[in-house]
């Protein structure tokens, strides 16, 4: 007999009573490479500590990236305006009116925000918004070293900047020095950057009702304008004492596979010499028993031959006798 089935009510006291919530859940991703992780993200958040501070000093770090395909969609009908205790209406019916991609670096110091729009999403035009936006604004305010904090995209070109940047102007001059420093993969929750197009996204992008692409770009434009007004760091509390404590579970558990694995691949490469050394023995003792009966062959022919020879002599020697008795 088959056992009774729980009702959903003692499911859900049971679920209350362990505080359990097993239909809500949140995306993770596990770092492959916990010591290479700790490894760059470390000078990374030992800069935003000292943001500030460096600010003062004339060594200005940006966060630097952007905001891919954003779209200008037209509601069929304009957005209705927020009612007593009725929120705003978007019509969900649109038309598209084309996309842009956003390239904008964050002053980690004080939180303001530069950027433009372009068309494309590629190295050339990544170079275009730090001559026409970054470096100008590095020089009025008299910056010697510039500190760029970027992901491993292609469009940032990683194994091309950094000899780009010696190659300008005001690096050849000395009047600025670059140096570059790459977040780790996977690690978008490290760029500052992310969190200011987050901001963009909930005040200005949202709803998205955009009549044409100008208006959109001109949108974005007049955000970042009012929000430079105002800007403030951003309170950023991740230390690297609290990556490093979140590092080391997950390098003690790559540890233990590592060690679990090696187990395994000695057991198995035991295995294999083993079963290596069987099949030799085997074939060895083979050879020794066919050696053995080859051998003893070879002892039995020389008997038989042996056994033949005195057989055949006293053959001979029995005709002679009888040939010597008929004669007499």
């Amino acid at each position: 007999m088959s056992e009774p089935t729980p009702s959903s009510r003692t499911v859900g006291r049971w679920l209350k009573a362990e505080r359990l919530r097993p239909w809500r859940y949140h995306n993770w991703q596990h770092i492959h490479d916990p010591e290479q992780f700790l490894k760059r993200a470390r000078p990374v958040l030992q800069l935003y500590m000292q943001a500030i501070s460096l600010l003062k000093q004339g060594i200005w770090l940006v966060c630097m990236d952007e905001k891919t395909s954003i779209q200008a969609r037209e509601g069929e009908e304009p957005p209705r305006p927020a009612e007593e205790e009725r929120p705003q209406l978007q019509e969900s019916r649109y038309h598209r009116r084309g996309a842009c991609h956003l390239f904008a670096g964050l002053s980690v110091g004080d939180g303001k925000v530069y950027g433009t729009c372009r068309e494309r999403k590629c190295f050339a035009d990544f170079q275009t918004v730090v001559q026409q936006e970054i470096i100008p604004e590095a020089l009025r305010r008299k910056i010697h070293t510039m500190k760029l904090i970027l992901d491993n995209g292609t469009t940032h070109a990683p194994k091309q900047l950094e000899l780009w940047l010696q190659q300008l102007p005001v690096a050849q001059e000395g009047t600025l020095t670059f140096e570059v420093l790459w977040l780790p993969t996977n690690a978008s929750w490290l760029d500052q950057m992310e969190i200011w197009f987050s901001i963009l996204q909930r005040q200005c992008l949202q709803p998205n009702h955009f009549g044409s692409l100008p208006e959109l770009e001109q949108a974005m434009t007049d955000f970042m304008t009012y929000y430079n007004q105002e800007a403030k760091p951003i309170k950023w509390t991740y230390t690297i004492e609290k990556l490093e404590k979140k590092l080391e579970q997950r390098i003690k558990q790559q540890e233990e596979q590592n060690s679990e694995q090696n187990t395994k691949q000695n057991i198995k490469t035991k295995q294999k010499q083993e079963k290596k050394q069987n099949i030799k023995t085997k074939q060895k003792q083979k050879q020794n028993i066919k050696t053995k009966q080859e051998k003893e062959q070879h002892a039995k022919n020389k008997i038989r031959q042996k056994i033949g020879l005195k057989l055949a002599n006293n053959l001979r020697e029995r005709k002679h006798q009888d040939g010597e008795i008929r004669a007499d």
